[in-house]
């Protein structure tokens, strides 16, 4: 065979096996790649799994403690059983608000509690000062406290029932069983309350249901406390 003819085949079969080393590597990196991607979406797939479970998780503890809240405001709350006048011979200058809690409730610090009051015309918030307290009724109701001492931004607390001794001073908390009154000098509020007016507003708790103040005052003041 000639010297030519023979160069050529030999190039050819090293063509042919270059070409075919081409292919093997052609494959294995093809494998690799999938291997890679295969592990990629493994790890995406587990970190996807891994949010999720947080995300569960937190929306359960979430879900808990609105559902406590929640509990907690609606089985919670104060209670206005009555509310008394003084008639000082033109108006009435102190009002008292008779205060329970409601049945089930939590205890419930009156530090943290505000009034809202209005006598149609004007509109007062008053929070509670310890400069007016008493653990006990001993001169009545309008009588033992000295109601000078009230502003028309606060309100004075006097104990008539209270069990466990949880009502003091400086952290006024009642529950079930205790009764509580709440002293507001109108005269500073809203320069007394004549006949024929209407009253309404709240005892506001930090939390739970409020306790409501509504009466209209009678036409005519002929005892010195007045029921309302």
């Amino acid at each position: 065979m000639p010297f030519t003819l023979i160069y050529w085949e030999v190039r050819r079969v090293k063509i042919s096996l270059t070409q075919r080393g081409l292919i093997v590597d052609n494959k294995g990196a093809i494998g690799i790649g999938s291997l890679i991607i295969f592990i990629a979406m493994i790890m995406v797939a587990g970190i996807a799994a891994s949010v999720m479970i947080q995300t569960m998780n937190s929306l359960e503890q979430q879900a808990l403690q609105t559902g406590q809240q929640t509990m907690r405001d609606v089985s919670s709350g104060l209670r206005v059983t009555h509310v008394s006048g003084f008639y000082n011979g033109s108006t009435l200058d102190q009002i008292a608000i008779f205060l329970r809690t409601i049945a089930g409730s939590d205890g419930i610090d009156l530090t943290y509690a505000f009034i809202q009051l209005s006598d149609s015309i004007k509109e007062v918030i008053l929070n509670y000062t310890t400069s007016v307290y008493s653990s006990s009724v001993s001169s009545g109701i309008f009588g033992t406290v000295d109601p000078s001492l009230l502003t028309s931004k606060a309100y004075g607390l006097m104990v008539i029932s209270d069990v466990d001794d949880s009502c003091t001073s400086t952290s006024p908390t009642i529950n079930d069983d205790d009764q509580v009154v709440l002293l507001i000098n109108t005269t500073k509020c809203f320069s007394g309350i004549s006949t024929r007016t209407r009253v309404f507003g709240n005892v506001i708790p930090e939390y739970g249901i409020s306790g409501i103040i509504s009466f209209t005052t009678p036409s005519v003041y002929i005892n010195t406390i007045v029921e309302l």
